[in-house]
């Protein structure tokens, strides 16, 4: 059945049928702009309905036993699978030996466990060709659709938004987002030593690295890149969409904060190596708790999504479906955060963050950004401010 966006903001628009299951946002919600669900929905809800109305495949599973196969619920599956209908339609692709609920539900069911369940291919009748085939197809459908779910705050009440968000979180004021490398492990062939080095990062298994940003509910704003294990989280800022509009000043005076593995600059901000004061150390505790938001989120996805637990053989020359893969549960992420899905329950440790990968060679800091970090760290977490700013009291624990 379609899907209906309802808004709450002032200047609200809402659309409701009483048959279609309903999908609440509102603006302060949403890290990406509402027009986007808007248009989804107007598609949806434009075409031909008779694909809709049909019986689904998906129906002859009761609720719990959706969660169990595919780590989503029923309306959030139904508007998946609607939005990749679409996309087919509208996308030259060649059409799938199997039809697109079926598709949808082999893809699916990887993602939320690695391999294909016994259930799921007795239920949809795939030879593995098939089954493969369906998991690149869907991979690349949902992968094409990111610029509608993964949106990076440009409008200035956007960007007020998520950076006030942040603040609440941590102290740490002008900031857009978490900024971090993800890590997924693969497996490469140890007979090509070279490649195989390639792979190994520096936690010493064998890897593929994207680069992601998130905001302090954990939505995905970015995410760009799929590179061998071992690459400089520093060369994949450099060398990204996301990194060369920052430094361009094209998001205006605002930072991203990113781990030991970056470098400061007017735009990345990055914790005291070694803090000389208790400002200091007040702004490294703020940066790691606010960094704990990307650990949390990427043990959800990973939880959710468990084929990013271990993606199967690569290698270096040909990483894109892997890429379709991470950006495709990127975005299914956004989409299950905003159908308030819960994750399934931890099981064992949450994995760590990547400790940076540094150069041997120590690089010069840009003095304008080390001054604009101890600026930040005078204004902000210095006893003085503290006394003043209550927000910055009260995230800090002290006594009123």
């Amino acid at each position: 059945m379609p899907y209906v966006v309802c808004l709450s903001s002032s200047n609200s628009r809402s659309t409701f049928k009483p048959e279609s299951h309903v999908l609440h946002c509102t603006s302060k919600q949403m890290a990406f702009a509402l027009p986007v669900w808007l248009a989804v929905q107007e598609e949806l809800l434009g075409h031909d309905g008779a694909d809709c109305a049909a019986p689904s495949i998906f129906d002859d599973f009761d609720d719990d036993a959706l969660f169990q196969m595919f780590h989503l619920t029923r309306p959030c599956i139904a508007f998946i699978t609607d939005a990749v209908r679409i996309r087919m339609k509208n996308v030259a692709l060649k059409k799938p030996a199997l039809s697109v609920d079926a598709t949808v539900m082999v893809a699916l069911n990887y993602y939320a466990h690695g391999v294909s369940s016994a259930e799921v291919l007795q239920r949809v009748g795939p030879n593995q060709a098939d089954s493969l085939a369906a998991i690149c197809t869907v991979s690349e459908v949902i992968a094409g659709m990111a610029d509608q779910f993964i949106s990076f705050p440009l409008l200035r009440e956007a960007k007020t938004n998520v950076a006030s968000k942040i603040r609440k979180v941590c102290g740490i004021p002008y900031a857009l987002g978490v900024l971090a490398p993800a890590h997924f492990k693969i497996r490469a062939s140890p007979y090509e030593k070279e490649t195989f080095r390639s792979f190994v990062n520096t936690l010493g298994y064998t890897s593929v690295v994207s680069q992601i940003i998130c905001d302090s509910d954990g939505n995905i704003l970015s995410v760009e890149k799929c590179c061998v294990g071992s690459t400089f989280e520093q060369e994949m800022w450099e060398s990204s969409f996301k990194g060369r509009e920052m430094e361009e000043e094209l998001h205006g005076p605002y930072w991203v904060i990113g781990g030991k593995g970056y470098r400061l600059s007017k735009h990345v901000l990055t914790p005291v190596s070694e803090p000389a004061n208790d400002g200091e150390t007040r702004f490294n505790e703020a940066h790691a708790k606010i960094h704990n938001v990307m650990r949390t989120m990427l043990g959800s996805m990973k939880r959710r999504f468990r084929c990013l637990m271990q993606l199967g053989f690569a290698q270096e020359c040909s990483l894109v479906k892997k890429a379709n893969i991470i950006k495709a549960c990127s975005v299914l992420h956004n989409i299950a955060k905003k159908f308030s899905v819960p994750p399934p329950p931890v099981a064992g440790k949450i994995e760590p963050l990547h400790p940076g990968k540094q150069h041997s060679v120590p690089v010069a800091i840009n003095p304008e950004a080390l001054q604009a970090r101890q600026e930040l760290i005078r204004c902000h977490f210095s006893i003085a401010s503290t006394r003043k700013d209550p927000l910055s009291k009260a995230i800090m624990g002290e006594d009123a």
